[in-house]
């Protein structure tokens, strides 16, 4: 296998046009002749572009409304062809086949499709079939051929081509060939799992695809390594960090707490809170004004604030203080100074919330020695009607 290989022609076809035509001119200024099709052709071409049309590479026209555009010969190819192989390179000459070094696409946008409510017949028309069959083609053959699916990997590639003389090595072509199958992977089992359901059977294969975000110093135990927190495929974590290092017992709790308290605030319109430990609920309550006995038993002093979300702590941290020594809190509601003040005077590990005052948020960083983990719950986050958990090589599943 050669390392580096030289990209002398690249094949673009992308929905996602960020970036694409930056990315093409420097291509075009390696001397790389490009090819494309439709809109993203017009793109380069308004830009100022030479660019050869698919259809006049192959000499067969798009068809059918667009939906044949590149399954054709010269097109696989030229991304198939194994390069040194005497008898590829002799049949690709009887054919007029060339080869295509590098391909750029994105795939149709199914999943937005499915996501927007769309009728049947338009999810169907968004299933891409020539994208995934090139991305295929080009990963299979990693050897030879760079195979790009993303805006952000074009600042890879480019660098890659500035180091090596317009050239991609073994090393990024395999890496973006992996990342290219399991795009495929997660596109086939959001169509499979999508069509299934307007059958409403149950899916005969269930394929759940993750995106590793960030790795965690360790599991539930300190042996238990490596450890990591992925997010599904196509979706965001339901969280951003603010501030500190979550571990896995802290996002089992942080997430698990929000949960509750988006489910209280939602049935009753009310603050809520609630507090973790363990995975276990310590306690969790509503901001309903205070007895005058609750008054003293919480230790609340004359002049203290209690706004909504103070007040929901407040009943939640109490509910059991010895349980929740050390906790993982969450509020429903905008966490405010005086809900901070609150908790700053707490034993806690970390806090998730919809969002925070600045001045909240300023006091919030400087507990623990600035230790304590802040997390910002992702608005209108779906996180599917069914939940999965896989313990012992088996994998349960429960409607949430």
């Amino acid at each position: 296998q050669s390392d580096v290989v030289p990209v002398t022609r690249a094949l673009i076809s992308v929905s996602d046009k960020a970036g694409i035509v930056e990315f093409a001119t420097f291509l075009s200024s390696k001397g790389v002749e490009l090819l494309s099709t439709g809109g993203t052709a017009k793109k380069l071409r308004e830009a100022g572009l030479t660019v050869k049309d698919v259809s006049e590479y192959t000499q067969a026209p798009e068809c059918l409304d667009g939906r044949v555009k590149t399954l054709h010969p010269k097109v696989h190819g030229g991304l198939l062809g194994v390069r040194g192989n005497q008898q590829h390179e002799k049949e690709m000459k009887e054919n007029g086949i060339q080869n295509i070094d590098m391909t750029i696409l994105n795939l149709y946008p199914f999943q937005q499709t499915v996501a927007k409510g769309a009728a049947f017949e338009q999810c169907i028309e968004n299933i891409d079939i020539g994208g995934p069959s090139m991305l295929r083609s080009t990963a299979k053959n990693h050897a030879f051929t760079t195979i790009v699916t993303s805006p952000d990997q074009y600042a890879a590639v480019q660098a890659e081509m500035e180091a090596n003389n317009g050239g991609t090595t073994l090393n990024l072509r395999k890496r973006f060939a992996a990342r290219a199958f399991s795009l495929s992977a997660a596109y086939d089992s959001a169509i499979a799992t999508w069509f299934t359901d307007q059958l409403g059977e149950q899916a005969p294969v269930k394929t759940l695809v993750y995106k590793p975000e960030f790795p965690l110093k360790y599991g539930c135990n300190p042996h238990q390594k490596p450890a990591q927190i992925l997010s599904r495929a196509g979706q965001k974590l339901p969280f951003s960090v603010l501030n500190g290092v979550p571990g896995y017992i802290n996002l089992l709790d942080a997430t698990n707490a929000w949960q509750l308290v988006k489910e209280l605030k939602q049935a009753t319109g009310l603050a809520a809170a609630s507090s973790f430990k363990h995975v276990s609920p310590a306690g969790a309550a509503v901001a309903v004004p205070l007895t005058d006995v609750e008054y003293k038993a919480y230790e609340v002093k004359d002049g203290d604030q209690l706004t909504p979300s103070a007040l929901a702590y407040l009943r939640a941290r109490n509910a059991d203080p010895m349980c929740s020594f050390g906790d993982f809190s969450a509020v429903s509601d905008l966490v405010d100074e005086a809900t901070a003040k609150i908790l700053k005077k707490e034993v806690s590990d970390g806090i998730i919330a919809p969002g925070y005052t600045p001045e909240a948020l300023d006091l919030l960083k400087t507990k623990k020695g600035g230790k304590f983990i802040i997390l910002e719950a992702t608005p209108d986050y779906d996180p599917g009607e069914l939940e999965y958990r896989e313990v012992f090589g088996m994998t349960f599943s429960q409607k949430r």
